[in-house]
């Protein structure tokens, strides 16, 4: 057994003494792990780092073994990024995601893509509201996608304010003033608007973190990264605390 697909590299962990495995997201063959010799070596490191696109080939005596890699990079993510914890963060957050969110071996062609553009993004702003509308974009390719479009209590399609964390719906202000303490604020830049803020993206990370600890990781695919049901992988706390620790320092800086 033999294929070749384009890759993007998701995690490598030791295995034994020399080799790693590597766990993909590929463009035809869905998210698939394999054994690559010498993947803890220094050669291969820099082809490892989660977020880095590659030529993958994969081979095996039989197609529900493990099998082997042989990875050739293309694209170096994380490389134009290593002075910005803001993206490095980004991308340790999306490659566990997306690790431990999609079944093995099932073709997710549009979620690649989508992943793909995410880590193609050249200005650095767009990186947090990409990221929030991604996690939007997995959760609807998983059947668990949010419903934005108009008020779930008026139908009204304007001044769209909050989101049921029961049904996923958009809320406008006035039919959901009386309920604000139990609603997700939505964030404007998921409706189109083009301004943002730290405090934006820290509302959209709590509001699609909840859809997917909710319905995603209920169940997850990956013991590893979630050891709890209902647990969101710890790269994804920490990019949430990334974006809480920018709120409080924009609020100190207003404050005086």
């Amino acid at each position: 057994m033999e294929w070749t697909d384009e890759a993007i590299v998701l995690s490598a962990r030791p295995h034994g003494e020399n080799a790693a495995v590597v766990t993909l997201l590929t463009a035809a063959h869905g998210r698939h792990a394999g054994l690559m010799a010498g993947g803890q070596g220094s050669r291969a490191q820099p082809i490892l780092q989660a977020g880095n696109r590659v030529k993958a080939v994969w081979r095996a005596r039989l197609p529900e073994q493990l099998g082997h890699f042989t990875l050739d990079l293309v694209t170096s993510t994380a490389a134009a990024w290593l002075d910005v914890p803001e993206i490095l963060t980004i991308i340790a957050s999306a490659s566990a995601v997306t690790e431990a969110s999609l079944p093995e071996r099932q073709p997710m062609p549009g979620l690649y893509a989508g992943l793909a553009t995410l880590f193609s993004l050249r200005d650095a702003d767009l990186w947090g509201p990409a990221y929030v509308k991604w996690e939007m974009g997995l959760l609807q390719a998983l059947g668990y996608g949010l419903d934005l479009s108009r008020c779930a209590a008026s139908g009204v399609e304007e001044n769209l304010t909050y989101v049921s964390p029961r049904t996923g719906r958009a809320v406008s202000k006035e039919a959901g003033l009386p309920y604000q303490e139990k609603l997700f604020p939505l964030p404007s830049f998921l409706l189109g608007f083009g301004a943002w803020d730290a405090e934006d993206i820290a509302k959209g990370l709590d509001l699609t973190g909840h859809f997917l600890s909710r319905h995603v990781f209920a169940h997850p695919h990956s013991r590893l990264l979630i050891a709890t049901p209902g647990d969101l992988p710890q790269a994804r706390h920490r990019l949430a605390e990334h974006y809480r620790n920018m709120c409080e320092r924009d609020a100190e800086r207003a404050a005086g």
